[in-house]
């Protein structure tokens, strides 16, 4: 029933999106039909990531999925910067931490725990997750913003490169340790091996194409997205910090919200987790120092520099998330626990 929702919102928001951008139509209007159009495309990349989770396994199927996934942020945010919206892109990063650590594994541990009293997954990947998320956000993001207090525009610049360098390169490093040094080798000692192979959806190479083809068409969607936000904000009074932080997030991230809750409800909690963490280190470690990079070659450059709002929301977040995940144990109370934490951080960036 839903994968015929979702069809059916594609086929239609595709062509009024066209249509829409040709015209010229009213932005609020087109805010929304680029927004629904986004989701309905987002729900192909999870169906698509969720037949590759199968063929390849939970950690690179998770791993494809977070990638695909933040392929639509990272898209949007590029656009945003192009267009010298510096404040959306931080704060879409930011949202897309809050939005992973707390909306995306709250909403897959709770709907996952209704079904189920006790959920477990790797709790060695857990751990090494942790400490990923404590050096990417608390330690990378937060001296930037420490040492910028005394420094000037082109030294915070030349500071936010070299943070960007390095995190990417560990990045990469984590990537090889996890699927080449050391696949395989921090096995759940728990986890049970089901006794028959369940079917992928789609092939691999369908699932591949499809994933090709709705990337190339959320590109277009949300490059005329960016356009909106400026007239949407005047309209309903919202300042760029919360469309960056909350809608810009939770539109970009629409592939991981739908992928995890799935996986969780049908008990893969280990991909559901890779889904939501994998994903936010991957924003934290690689798509925002990409950004950094990439903006050097545009007219306005962004330093690796948050609020303190900002920062205040992500630490707490990790650490909330950490304190949760920790065991390798899970049930929908801790997953109510993390959507309590996202609506209060919701209503704090929207009243400020």
């Amino acid at each position: 029933m839903f994968n015929r929702i979702f069809l059916f919102i594609v086929l239609i928001g595709m062509p009024l999106s066209i249509v829409g951008s040709l015209l010229n139509w009213a932005s609020l209007f087109m805010f929304v039909i680029y927004c629904v159009t986004i989701i309905g495309l987002a729900s192909f990349m999870g169906r698509a990531t969720e037949s590759l989770a199968i063929v390849t396994g939970p950690r690179i199927g998770g791993l494809l999925n977070a990638t695909f996934g933040n392929a639509v942020e990272l898209i949007i945010s590029i656009f945003a910067l192009q267009a010298g919206l510096i404040e959306v892109v931080l704060a879409s990063l930011t949202g897309s931490v809050l939005g992973n650590l707390l909306l995306v594994a709250g909403l897959s541990f709770f709907v996952g725990g209704l079904k189920y009293k006790r959920q477990t997954f790797n709790v060695y990947d857990a751990r090494h997750n942790a400490g990923l998320l404590m050096f990417a956000v608390i330690v990378a993001f937060v001296i930037p913003e420490v040492f910028a207090q005394t420094m000037d525009e082109q030294k915070t610049i030349a500071l936010s490169v070299g943070v960007s360098m390095i995190l990417i390169g560990l990045y990469l490093a984590a990537l090889f340790f996890k699927l080449v040094t050391h696949r395989g080798v921090y096995q759940h000692k728990e986890e049970e091996v089901e006794a028959h192979e369940e079917e992928p959806e789609w092939s691999g190479k369908m699932a591949i194409a499809i994933l090709f083809i709705s990337t190339i068409a959320v590109a277009y969607v949300s490059e005329n997205l960016v356009h909106t936000f400026e007239t949407v904000a005047e309209r309903l009074g919202w300042s760029e910090l919360f469309i960056g932080v909350i809608i810009v997030a939770i539109v970009g991230n629409a592939a991981e919200h739908a992928s995890a809750i799935i996986m969780a409800y049908k008990n893969k909690m280990d991909v559901a987790v890779e889904i939501a963490v994998g994903s936010t280190l991957q924003i934290a470690m690689f798509v925002a120092p990409v950004l950094v990079l990439l903006s050097l070659f545009f007219p306005t450059t962004m330093p690796l520099v948050f609020s303190l709002p900002e920062l205040i929301a992500m630490a707490t977040s990790v650490l909330l998330m950490i304190v949760i995940s920790n065991d390798g144990d899970t049930n929908w109370f801790e997953g109510a626990t993390l959507l309590a934490a996202y609506i209060i951080m919701g209503i704090g960036f929207y009243l400020l």
